[in-house]
Order: structure tokens, then sequence, then C-alpha cells
């Protein structure tokens, strides 16, 4: 089931440029098929590079949400940011196929990794696209080298029962009137970039397919998960209990670096403390 919100492609397209223009100077964009459809995937820094796959969270982040860390994490690493197939961005499903299955999304995420020519990857996620990035690695080990996880959600606690009641309007008829009061309410009204803030409200009613989803990953599994993991997590986050996400998941994974940054919100944690995350992510990734 698509949105069904009022959906204007000219002014997301122009949203979209204006906040990749924020990436490094020399990122390239490069289209690679899969069984679901072309993916669209953002691609900088030395070709020699180790390589880096970054996935977003759902609804409107894209690809371009990545901005805040692409030219630190672009020092060191070949950087590929791909839009979800099937959700707001440039990525262009195939006619009547999209991934329905955690399975299908580690198709996916293979058919991406192979035509990029990256057998194993340092991988990382936010939001949504940390819940995808974490079951890649489960069932997918031999090409996780390295797994971040910024407040993933569904990972290991379910959502607050607030914060789906104010998403709800937004999911039912996404307008950017209700993307922009619900951005303010769980971040506690804090001040975004406009550009991003502009895009987040252009992917309002983009005719994207239901994601997938599912349920966590079971204690069997993350025992089982043998890949350096650093989980950090948004302090003020209104998505799930931070504290208990922290220990569940210090209590289930063998190799995990986990900490907290005060005074972040779930959805403005990639770009609200750029300084932060690129020292924690730098530092946890290596050279």
């Amino acid at each position: 089931m698509g949105n069904r919100g009022r959906y204007d492609r000219d002014r997301f397209e122009s949203a979209y440029d204006k906040v990749m223009a924020k990436w490094p100077a020399e990122r390239e964009a490069v289209v690679v098929p899969t069984p679901f459809g072309q993916t669209y995937v953002n691609v900088c820094g030395p070709a020699d590079g180790r390589p880096l796959l970054l996935l977003p969270g759902g609804g409107g982040a894209t690809s371009a949400s990545w901005y805040a860390q692409a030219s630190r994490l672009a020092r060191t690493h070949r950087l590929h940011a791909p839009d979800l197939i099937g959700a707001p961005g440039r990525s262009v499903p195939a006619a009547g196929r999209r991934p329905r299955t955690v399975a299908d999304l580690v198709t996916w995420l293979d058919a991406v990794l192979d035509e990029l020519g990256a057998p194993v990857v340092d991988l990382g996620g936010h939001s949504y696209g940390g819940w995808i990035a974490l079951h890649y690695a489960l069932r997918a080990p031999a090409r996780v080298r390295r797994l971040f996880l910024l407040d993933p959600t569904q990972c290991f606690a379910g959502f607050e029962t607030a914060y789906l009641l104010h998403a709800l309007p937004m999911l039912l008829r996404p307008t950017p009137r209700r993307v922009r009061a619900f951005l303010a309410w769980e971040t506690g009204g804090a001040a975004f970039d406009p550009d991003w803030l502009r895009l987040q409200e252009a992917g309002a009613g983009f005719p994207s397919a239901r994601p997938v989803t599912g349920p966590r990953p079971t204690p069997q599994a993350l025992r089982g998960l043998n890949a350096s993991v650093l989980l950090l997590l948004a302090g003020s986050s209104r998505t799930h209990d931070t504290h208990l996400v922290a220990a569940r998941a210090g209590g289930l994974l063998p190799r995990v670096e986990t900490d907290i940054l005060p005074d972040v919100s779930h959805h403005a944690l990639p770009h609200a403390a750029p300084e932060r995350l690129g020292r924690h992510l730098t530092g946890f990734l290596g050279p």
C-alpha cells in the first residue's frame, strides 16, 4: 500500500539535490541492477578505501541523510549510500516486484554489493536502516566486517506507544505539515538543517511501497553474531526506551561497544551532533 498524500516530484528532486550538494564534491551516483529494480547509490571516497555501506532510516530519510558524516567518513573509506528500494529516493523498483521479507532484503543487498564489487564491507544503518543492517549481518556474516547501528528500531526493544500514536496521522495521510509536526515533537523542537527538513517534507506522499517488517532478531541469533558492533543511542529518543535497548544489546551481543549520546533525539541523531558522532564512527571503523 503506497502513501496517499499529494506528491510533487519536481519539488522532491530539487530538495534532494540541495542536500546532496552538502556531500563531498567528488561524489558520484551509480545505478545498479537488482532482482527488485534499479538501485541508486551515492558513492564517494578513495577508490582503494575499504567499502562502507550506509543505510538510511525509513520514511523520507533517503541516502542524502548522511550528508553530515559523508566528508569525514570518506577520508578513509569508499562510501556507498543507496536509496532503499521502494522507499522515497531515486531507486526505481521493478514493476510488480518489491522486497516482502527479510530474505528479500538480503537478496537485494547481496546484489547491490556484487554490482559494486564489494564482497566484504563495513556496514552501518540508522533507525529502520539499522534493522536492515543487523538482519543482513546475521544472515550474511561473511560479508560484514564491522557493524554500526544508530538508534536502531525494532532490534532490541519495541516502539514506545506515544511514538506510534504521534506518528499515526503522518503515516495515514502524509503531508508536509504533518511530517514537520511529528519531527518537532520527537526532537523537542530541535533546529534542523533547512534543506534537509524541506526534503523530508517533499517526500510526503512519495509513491512508496509498504516497508518490510518483521520480528526482532532472536536472542540466539544475536548471541551468535561475531562482527564487532558499535551501538550509538539517542539519549533523548522518544522512539523506544534507550536504556532498555542498551541493556538488552549489551547482554546479547558478544562484541558490542555501546554509548548513549545525551541531548540528541532519534530523528536528529545522524546530523544533530556531527562532531561527536563522527569521532565515534571513525574511531570504531579505523583507518
